[in-house]
């Protein structure tokens, strides 16, 4: 175990079942939930060390999460890194302008995911 946890908010059981192996695998504790709302409650009760955030979830979504996540509960110190299927030029600069610290593109990649993560921790994201 590297004793980092991972919270990661996912509403696709199938891309939630990909990350989770990949990232258990790796050796990491990895949190689950299913909507932003849960989301947002996890990221209080758990004090993970990263948040992978889907953006398009039911209820509020990813950026919204992250807004609440970050005035109410998790600091600056914290990464949460964006995860999104919507791989345009712009989704980037637009998950950096709503407060992500990271970007990663689905479908995700469970070579690369591990020191995505890694990297993230360790430098605060904006990879």
């Amino acid at each position: 175990m590297n004793g980092h946890t991972i919270l990661v908010v996912e509403d696709n059981p199938k891309n939630l079942k990909l990350i989770r192996a990949v990232l258990e695998f790796s050796g990491f504790e990895v949190i689950e939930a299913l909507s932003g709302e849960e989301g947002v409650r996890l990221a209080a009760e758990a004090s993970p060390d990263l948040i992978l955030m889907d953006l398009q979830l039911p209820g509020i979504d990813g950026a919204e999460a992250l807004r609440q996540i970050r005035s109410t509960h998790v600091g600056p110190d914290v990464p949460v890194v964006a995860v999104t299927a919507f791989a345009m030029s712009d989704d980037r600069e637009r998950a950096f302008a709503s407060g992500f610290d990271g970007y990663v593109e689905k479908p995700i990649s469970a070579r690369a995911l591990p020191q995505q993560v890694r990297d993230f921790i360790e430098l605060g994201g904006r990879t």
